[in-house]
């Protein structure tokens, strides 16, 4: 039980740790994003999943946005 709190803390604690480098990351950027950035896209979006009516875009941070066609 204290090993299962143990990896639980640790969890959370590594997604704070990369919401945290997000938003540093994001503070950095000096402009608007206006077009395709592909240093963006591999630093925040672990994944895209495409359904026949909408797709799911999964970012590192563990949150995820479900996008209507």
């Amino acid at each position: 039980m204290k090993q299962n709190a143990l990896v639980k803390s640790a969890e959370r604690e590594g997604l704070k740790q990369r919401i945290k480098e997000m938003r540093e990351f994001l503070e950095q950027q000096s402009i608007e994003v206006t077009e395709y950035d592909e240093l963006l896209v591999r630093r925040l979006i672990e994944k895209v999943t495409v359904y026949d009516e909408r797709f799911e875009v999964e970012f590192k941070s563990g949150a995820k946005v479900d996008v209507e066609r």
